[in-house]
């Protein structure tokens, strides 16, 4: 089944040999001397990662200069290895993306350079693109540098470790004493450019994903929320920061590039959100003009509801779809005016992009016209490839969830669960539980009344029965088709209607 989905999604399972054979060419180990390179294998740089993760993208260190921190984000050199038109690049540009199943990965580049040379493994010399940033107390990069580098990851970091020297785990602290003071140094810059974030608007959307546990046999063991804590949000904020800087200095350069943009939503999008919430009590604020501070506004009158997931969702779904454009418009989201997405090129094609561009200019430094024309037209047919194989990607990866979801209920059917009013239809409305799964209750399985759907306001009215969005329910599990992937519930008896 899943891989009927890969297939309908037209993705790909297997490199061509010519591919191959281009990756098993590369050396696994790199060998002085480095050229131009800045050597930083002596310096404290670790990577921190899901504890499953095998390419390792991005490694970070920090220091302090007087007042100011010091932050290094060195990312893989990706471009080192795939060259412009080769083999390589031809299938990374056809597969845009690595695409994450619970059980496996199809990635954008053979093993030999996604977890092999290009991944900064531990104890391991590998070449970077290093950005260098001097970022004050307010969070504003002052200073900043990008270079080729080569670094030695001194720890291979899960997020679970890093959480626990946080938390002052005093056995986590011992085993990691060579750096817990750098990453409490990085927890207290995140903070930093958290809040730097909150105040120009952008929007921290309080969304869970699905983490899923499936074996070999395809027994799924686990379903839950992924945890996201401030470990997640340290390497978060690190790389947002980074992907702005990059852009904008790109932008002050005039260089063709890709940029990762976000368009503010439509006004009559905002307004049904404003319907919606008002219907569940809450005052909305007189639309004037859509910003990011006003849509946070917004988010802020949800705070502390039980219902604050299920408004988050209700609000992203009135938003546009970010994706990849040769214009930096800017990222409504992130409230950024200039953003790229430059921190992840052994799994994004765009990323790869802009490191060739980057590499460019940091080696010749002037380039020619025709050049920029050529650049050009190659970051415009690439940031509508890319935008496309993401899309694509999203939607098989939220299809196989879908599944595991389905054969991992299966166990549960004729259980009763909590869950919450997560979508309303004129046939019925959709429940999610505690555990991220989700079901339909048709209408013709409710207690008999005349329903009305209320579109705007996200309801099934009836004379003594209504059923919002944001409503907590009990529901049973009577079914689930994996083949459909989809779930049936029905309100338990005991379920409160209104």
């Amino acid at each position: 089944l899943e891989m009927g989905i890969i297939r309908e999604h037209k993705l790909y399972e297997n490199f061509p040999k010519n591919v191959l054979d281009e990756a098993r060419k590369i050396p696994q180990k790199i060998m002085p001397p480095y050229n131009n390179r800045v050597d930083l294998r002596k310096e404290k740089i670790f990577t921190i990662d899901g504890a499953d993760a095998k390419d390792l993208d991005d490694a970070v260190s920090i220091s302090k200069k007087g007042k100011n921190y010091l932050l290094g984000v060195h990312i893989a050199d990706v471009g080192n290895y795939v060259k412009y038109n080769s083999a390589l690049d031809k299938e990374a540009y056809t597969r845009g993306t690595s695409v994450y199943f619970p059980n496996m990965v199809l990635p954008m580049l053979p093993k030999e350079l996604s977890n092999g040379i290009c991944s900064l493994n531990e104890k391991e010399d590998r070449y970077t693109l290093s950005v260098e940033m001097e970022i004050n107390d307010k969070g504003d990069v002052v200073n900043h540098k990008i270079f080729e580098s080569v670094i030695c990851s001194c720890h291979r970091l899960t997020y679970d470790q890093v959480y626990k020297v946080l938390c002052k785990d005093e056995e986590e602290s011992k085993n990691l004493a060579d750096i817990k003071d750098d990453l409490l140094l990085m927890n207290e810059l995140s903070h930093i450019l958290g809040n730097r974030r909150k105040l120009a608007g952008s929007l921290d959307l309080d969304i869970a994903e699905s983490y899923i546990e499936v074996d070999e046999n395809f027994k799924v063991s686990f379903v839950n929320k992924r945890e996201r804590n401030d470990a997640h949000k340290l390497i978060e904020n690190f790389m947002v920061i980074c992907n702005e800087t990059v852009a904008r200095e790109f932008k002050l350069r005039s260089a063709p590039f890709v940029y990762r943009v976000h368009e503010k939503p439509v006004v009559e999008k905002i307004k049904s959100v404003c319907t919606f919430l008002n219907g569940l009590g809450i005052t909305t604020p007189e639309i004037k003009d859509i910003t990011p501070i006003f849509v946070q506004e917004l988010l802020k009158q949800t705070e502390d509801k039980p219902f604050k997931e299920i408004a988050n969702k209700v609000l992203l779904r009135s938003m546009q779809k970010a994706r990849y454009l040769n214009e930096p418009v800017g990222h409504f989201g992130l409230a950024l005016e200039d953003y790229c997405h430059f921190t992840s090129p052994i799994r994004r094609y765009p990323d790869l992009v802009i490191h060739r561009i980057i590499k460019e200019f940091i080696n010749k430094g002037k380039i020619t016209k025709n050049r920029m024309l050529e650049l050009n037209d190659f970051v415009l047919d690439a940031s509508f490839r890319s935008s496309e194989t993401e899309k694509n990607a999203d939607e098989a990866e939220r299809d196989v969830d879908d599944l595991f979801k389905a054969i991992y209920i299966k166990d549960y059917i004729g259980k009763e669960f909590d869950g919450i009013i997560s979508g309303v239809q004129n046939y019925g409305f959709f429940v999610e539980l505690e555990n991220t799964v989700e079901g339909l209750v048709k209408i013709e399985t409710l207690p008999q009344d005349f329903y009305l759907y209320m579109e705007k306001s996200l309801k099934l009215k009836g004379n003594s029965h209504t059923y919002s969005i944001g409503d907590k329910v009990k529901v049973k599990v009577v079914n689930s088709n994996v083949f459909e992937r989809k779930i049936d519930f029905v309100l338990a008896e005991n379920s409160k209607n209104k």
